[in-house]
């Protein structure tokens, strides 16, 4: 069964050599999400703290009810990352995650 915080498009599948921006719409949560934060963990690694390796330029933005996220890179193949994505929307801290299987 699927977490119901994650994107509805389930697992996202990224080669080595790909650098993706991922977006969230938070429609369902709600309107203009602020602050947003991202930390990215390697699944495939006890779930360690990732995001200054693959992910280490760049902010996420928002416009409208679209949270955009800087690329994505530099992801070692067979491993399983989760992006973690907190924001405020409607007085409540929400979460949602995307999750990216490396393919070499």
């Amino acid at each position: 069964m699927a977490d119901i915080h994650e994107v509805i498009q389930g697992t996202q599948s990224q080669t080595t050599a790909e650098q993706i921006s991922y977006s969230l719409d938070v429609s369902l949560w709600g309107s203009a999400p602020a602050p947003v934060s991202v930390t990215v963990l390697d699944a495939s690694d006890s779930f360690a703290d990732v995001t200054t390796t693959v992910m280490p330029s760049g902010s996420a933005s928002v416009t409208g009810n679209v949270i955009s996220l800087p690329k994505l890179r530099a992801l070692t193949a067979g491993h399983l990352y989760k992006i973690l994505v907190l924001f405020d929307i409607g007085g409540n801290r929400e979460e949602g995650f995307i999750q990216v299987l490396c393919e070499a």
